[in-house]
């Protein structure tokens, strides 16, 4: 086996730019909808809260049945081509949400936007430009990437809907997506390669062994409630920030405050989860935070500054878990096996968001917009509860390295030699990619006994 350089390449530096910039773009169209919808639906025909809600939770719907089906097609016909038309499909649906005039057209368009799911063709592309030493480092990016999406687009979006409206937020988003496919074509670096990639792709082949592990679909499970949560009680927020005096042009100051402040709150958590080793307390205190916060927003104690301070709990352990679970996730997940687990987890996500918004506005339909938030907080209770008996996730580290010309006959002697090194918790070879996939407990691993086995042969 080889080792190659952890530093970036030049090209791999204008591949992870320029498609984290793609993703988080991508996402902040859809993000920016949620703190404004409800509040400018009013001026669309047909509204109602469940209309509402549906419209905030649809592209998680058509997301979750495209996104696979997508990523395999860039398997065939290439990553640009499929990133190109899912930026088109994407840019049609925020055209057809910014002329609607109904509830049912805006429906349709965010609809739209969720079928253009490309985010595991992106990630392919950028495993496909990236080498196995940095890929890490390339997907943490990614991962950042829509973090920062998300805040930002808690801010920019009520500001931009009080300037031009709701139907200006989907303008701008169609622009952005325009700009999108200038950078797809002109800044990211032709793929030099088209591969399958278990650390990122789909595997078949891995699934069952996925979706029947008890701490992974907790992990699904995670993802699923803490993103219904997030888009139903969007539904109501608003309305709480107006009967608090909050002017909707200001909107976008008070999310800026608490997502400012619930970002800093949350930062020593991230370090003492990963630091530590105290990844399920944070996860469970998280979850805890949430249930309480949402009951104290359900009830009439969230008047005045109350208000401030429940969604300021209720976003660190939003940002908290959004940090962390997927760092469970990469330290549970079998060796070659990630990107399969990863992709049950992206679609347990954006099936919950779909859920979210349709039940949020039932409930809001229903019994009013307190009942939405009591909901939500006895789901998350039942959440913290599944969570209790979920063993603390292992130490683990993955590690991808490079074959060297081993011969076939001689891959299974290999593959006993590597899980017998101290450290090495499971391994897996993939001949055909010429990749060797490993869990390691980097406290107890032998470095040399592994460094010996992985150094290509002196000549």
């Amino acid at each position: 086996m080889r080792k190659v350089s952890a530093l970036l390449l030049a090209t791999e530096r204008r591949a992870i730019s320029g498609l984290a910039g793609l993703y988080a773009s991508r996402m902040l169209g859809l993000f920016m909808v949620l703190p404004v919808l409800a509040l400018y639906a009013d001026t669309l025909h047909g509204s109602t809260p469940l209309l509402i809600g549906v419209a905030l939770g649809i592209y998680g719907l058509t997301q979750a049945t495209l996104q696979i089906p997508f990523g395999m097609l860039s398997d065939r016909i290439g990553r640009k081509r499929v990133i190109a038309m899912g930026l088109l499909i994407f840019a049609l649906g925020s055209v057809v949400a910014a002329m609607a005039d109904s509830i049912g057209g805006v429906i349709l368009g965010r609809a739209l936007q969720g079928s253009g799911a490309v985010a595991a063709a992106i990630m392919a592309l950028l495993a496909d430009q990236t080498r196995e030493q940095v890929r890490t480092v390339a997907m943490a990016t990614i991962g950042l990437s829509i973090g920062v999406s998300f805040a930002i687009a808690m801010v920019v979006g009520p500001w931009l809907a009080a300037w031009a409206g709701l139907a200006g937020v989907f303008w701008f988003t169609a622009l952005l997506t325009l700009v999108g496919l200038v950078v797809l074509w002109r800044w990211v670096p032709p793929a030099p390669r088209r591969l399958r990639h278990r650390d990122v792709g789909m595997d078949r082949q891995q699934f069952k062994r996925v979706i029947t592990r008890p701490d992974l679909w907790r992990l699904d499970l995670s993802i699923f409630v803490l993103h219904l949560v997030l888009m139903a009680i969007f539904v109501a927020v608003p309305f709480r920030l107006l009967n608090a005096g909050v002017a909707i042009e200001y909107h976008g100051l008070a999310y800026l405050a608490i997502m400012a402040l619930s970002f800093i709150a949350m930062v020593p958590l991230v370090i003492v989860a990963e630091k530590r080793q105290r990844m399920k307390l944070m996860c469970l205190l998280a979850i805890g935070a949430i249930a309480v916060s949402l009951s104290g927003l359900g009830l009439p104690l969230s008047q005045g500054n109350w208000l401030f301070m429940w969604l300021f709990v209720f976003f660190t352990g939003f940002n908290l878990l959004e940090a962390t679970l997927p760092s469970m996730l990469s330290k549970l997940a079998p060796a070659g096996a990630k990107g399969t687990a990863m992709g049950v987890y992206s679609t347990s996500q954006f099936l919950g968001a779909f859920l979210g918004g349709t039940l949020g506005g039932l409930l809001a339909s229903v019994w009013g917009l307190n009942a939405v938030f009591i909901g939500c907080a006895v789901l998350a209770l039942l959440w913290w509860m599944a969570m209790w008996r979920m063993p603390s996730p292992p130490q683990l580290s993955s590690e991808v390295v490079a074959l060297h010309d081993t011969q076939p006959d001689a891959l299974e002697l290999l593959m006993e030699h590597l899980a017998d090194v101290v450290g090495v918790e499971d391994v897996m070879v993939v001949p055909e990619e010429r990749l060797v996939y490993l869990k390691v407990n980097r406290k107890e691993l032998d470095q040399a006994a592994l460094s010996r086995l992985i150094s290509p042969p002196k000549p």
